[in-house]
C-alpha cells in the first residue's frame, strides 16, 4: 500500500541546500526522503543524526602526537611486547 503524498515548498539558504544534497548523496537517498525522515524525527522529538564513526569523530586528532612514526612495524619498538 502506497502512502498518499502532498507537495510542499520550503525555502532554505544555499549552504543548507548544499548540506542537504551532500547528506542525501552520502546516504544514497533522495533529498525528499531525507527531509521526510528529518521532519518526522523532529516532530516525534527524536534525534535525526546517526552516530558518526570513530574516524570521523577523532579525525582532528590525527597527527597531533609527535614521536616515532613506525611503532607498529619496527622490531626495535616491539621488543618485549606481550610479555
Amino acid at each position: 500500500m502506497t502512502k498518499r503524498m502532498t507537495t510542499i515548498s520550503v525555502k532554505v539558504p544555499v549552504p543548507l541546500a548544499a548540506r542537504l544534497a551532500a547528506a542525501a548523496a552520502h546516504r544514497r537517498v533522495k533529498k525528499s526522503r531525507l527531509l521526510r525522515d528529518a521532519l518526522e524525527a523532529a516532530l516525534d522529538g527524536r534525534r535525526t543524526r546517526r552516530p558518526r564513526s570513530f574516524a570521523a569523530i577523532a579525525g582532528d586528532l590525527v597527527g597531533c602526537v609527535t614521536g616515532p612514526t613506525d611503532l607498529s612495524s619496527n622490531p626495535r619498538h616491539l621488543r618485549g611486547f606481550g610479555r
